[in-house]
């Protein structure tokens, strides 16, 4: 086994998940990602931990969502009470199909997010994390090699994680004092309110708030939306591309869109529900061992000098108590270039201009 394999569990049990003896874990395991989940079965065996996987497998879910006739019975008991009862869950993706539900009915897919929605709050309710095994299929929806793309997982995911967690805490605590962002780029032009929000330094630990490796950004949960903005990456979106995708929001609300390709898929998204159209994140990428755009959201969303905004449910790490933040059945990211002649704003002030940040190298030259 590649070393890196073993480091990759290292890290996901260790410092992301955290995870002590005795703890229930439940590891889903995506149909490639069976050598990351011999290696993380292996450390939680080392840890004291108890384990139970799962199979999980888009072609699977594709099968039974094709297939199935009928009302979707909300949260069945036996597939809630396994997230009820776990302390944490690891979700090992490594897709053999980048595009293998992309034939599902989108009414159907909705249909099915709505009735486990319960599952998926007991789900988000743990210590859970989602990873990356580098697959055939991933590295060639990236474009690239599949030991060229090895690498480029590991450079993200094998990092030193508290000296970015340090870096991240600037930017933080920005948003944690201001009130209102502006983001303006090639087509984007929006402002939000970020009042009373908390910002979630995500560093790739629980401890953080933080439920993604590789991670490497900084998100909190904005409303009252106005303006436009153009997500100029081009990303896979349930199965389907996406490309070139505005928005316009008044009062909070998307009010209008378009896209250059997948528009029909937006405007599934933007249909499943009341709060599918807010937003429930900003996102800041801040990893720059992401270097390049592959077409997974996990990785891309965290690049540096790129932002992200998502449609949908807010996490509630970014919500003081007793507030409520947005809710929905989806969480849908789209991401949009910070580069030459972009600026975020935070009340006014220019945080960070043509990608880079006010305390990075080259910022205002």
């Amino acid at each position: 086994m590649d070393e890196r394999i073993r480091e990759h569990a290292r890290v996901l049990v260790d410092w992301s998940a955290r995870i002590d003896p005795g703890d229930d874990v439940v590891v889903r395991v995506d149909e490639g990602a069976h050598d990351l989940a011999v290696a993380v079965a292996e450390r939680l065996g080392e840890c004291g931990a108890n384990l139970l996987t799962v199979y999980d497998s888009d072609e699977i879910t594709r099968a039974y969502l094709r297939a199935y006739d009928g009302e979707f019975t909300t949260d069945p008991e036996y597939a809630l009470a396994l997230y009820e009862r776990a302390d944490s869950v690891l979700s090992l993706s490594g897709s053999n199909n980048t595009a293998g539900s992309a034939d599902v009915p989108g009414d159907r897919r909705q249909a099915y997010a709505k009735a486990r929605a319960g599952i998926r709050e007991a789900r988000l309710d743990t210590d859970w994390v989602s990873t990356q095994h580098p697959t055939r299929a991933m590295a060639q929806q990236a474009g690239m090699a599949y030991e060229a793309y090895e690498d480029f997982v590991y450079d993200a995911t094998l990092r030193d994680w508290e000296a970015l967690a340090e870096e991240q805490a600037r930017l933080t605590e920005v948003l944690d004092d201001g009130s209102e962002v502006q983001l303006v780029a090639d087509g984007t032009d929006l402002t939000m309110s970020i009042a009373d929000r908390i910002a979630v330094n995500s560093a790739a630990s629980v401890a953080y708030d933080s439920h993604n490796l590789p991670s490497g950004e900084v998100f909190t949960a904005p409303e009252a939306t106005e303006g436009v903005v153009t997500f100029d990456v081009p990303m896979t979106v349930q199965g389907r591309r996406v490309r070139n995708v505005e928005l316009i929001f008044e009062d909070g609300v998307v009010v209008d869109w378009n896209a250059e390709q997948g528009a029909a898929v937006i405007e599934e998204v933007l249909s499943t529900d009341e709060g599918a159209r807010r937003l429930g994140e900003l996102g800041i990428g801040m990893n720059r061992g992401v270097d390049r755009v592959t077409d997974n959201i996990l990785f891309d969303e965290k690049m540096g000098g790129t932002v992200h905004l998502a449609l949908g449910r807010a996490y509630d790490a970014c919500l003081p108590d007793g507030v409520a933040g947005n809710d929905s059945a989806v969480h849908e990211d789209l991401i949009t270039t910070m580069g030459d002649g972009s600026r975020l704003e935070v009340d006014g002030e220019v945080v960070q201009r043509d990608g880079l940040f006010r305390w990075e190298e080259g910022f205002g030259a």
